[in-house]
Formats: structure tokens, C-alpha cells, sequence
């Protein structure tokens, strides 16, 4: 079966949980996180869960444990501490927990940066994969590339990865 078959055939629901990694963010100043579910949503995705969490690699890998642990749960989409600040700990705590990695996002997110910020895609440490059954992203926490990774990658394929992570 080819790809155009997969994704006619993939998931068209899928439940999701968001999380914002900010020391300084707030419910109410959250844009990424407010366009991460806007985008599931009007995509026919459902957000199950939300939360920002300071930059800290533990408290960050806590609360992606609690999350792979809810049933019902299919993707985890995290944004925010990918860079190479000192407080930039989302890349290991994500890393950490994965099973299976999906290098070509990363790469494929940095090259569509490319055309907007230039050279300074380098500075992305943006990664997906597999853990405990469950698709896990992590992108910047700017908006601009939360609605590049969403419009370009994640939304895409989140279905069809789902699936094939389900069997």
C-alpha cells in the first residue's frame, strides 16, 4: 500500500496532549500553546490535556511520564526548550524517554526553518518519536515554528503515525 493509501485510510481523530516548557509564560500569555490546540482542533483532533512547565529537565520528564501513562492518550506535542541555553533541558528530557526516534523530523523541521530564519536553524534541537506507545514532538516554543512544525509535519502525518505506532 502506498503513502496516499495510508493516509486516506489513517486515524482522523486523534487525542492529544500539549505542553509548554517556559519559565516565563502563563496560561494567558501561552501563544504557542494556544496555537498548537487551535490547530489540532480545527484539524478534528481532540486536546485532552494542557500544561506549561518551567524549563527544568526533571520536573519536564515527570510530567511527560504522568502523560504516557493516561489511557486514551496518542501524541504528546511539547514546545519550548530546544535550544542551547543553559535552561534548554526539553531535548534531553524528551530523548530520554524515547523508544523509537524519528530523526528525519528534526532534520526536515530545520530545513523548512531554514527559509525563515536562515543559518540560525541550527540552533533547533527539535525532535520526535515513540514512547510508551505514544507519538512525543517537541518544537521551539515560537509561534512561528510551532505553525511551521504543525502546518508542515505534525498535522500531516499524525494520524497515519498513530496508526502505525497502534499497528
Amino acid at each position: 500500500m502506498g503513502a496516499h493509501e495510508h493516509h486516506a485510510k489513517a486515524r482522523r481523530t486523534v487525542a492529544c496532549a500539549i505542553v509548554t516548557v517556559s519559565d516565563t509564560r502563563t496560561a494567558e500569555t501561552d501563544g504557542s500553546g494556544t496555537c498548537i490546540r487551535a490547530l489540532l482542533e480545527k484539524a478534528g483532533h481532540r486536546v485532552i490535556a494542557y500544561a506549561i512547565r518551567p524549563d527544568d529537565p526533571g520536573t519536564v520528564r515527570a510530567h511527560l511520564e504522568e502523560l504516557l501513562a493516561l489511557p486514551g492518550l496518542d501524541a504528546v506535542i511539547v514546545n519550548g526548550g530546544t535550544g542551547i541555553a543553559p535552561r534548554d533541558a526539553t531535548f534531553e528530557a524528551i530523548t530520554a524517554l524515547l523508544e523509537k526516534r524519528l530523526d528525519g523530523f528534526g532534520e526536515l523541521f530545520r530545513m523548512l526553518s531554514w527559509e525563515q530564519v536562515g543559518s540560525a536553524a541550527i540552533l533547533s534541537r527539535a525532535t520526535a518519536g515513540v514512547a510508551r506507545g505514544k507519538i512525543v514532538g517537541s518544537v521551539p516554543g515560537s509561534q512561528a515554528a510551532v505553525e511551521l512544525a504543525m502546518q508542515k509535519l505534525l498535522l500531516p502525518e499524525l494520524g497515519h503515525m498513530v496508526d502505525l505506532v497502534h499497528g
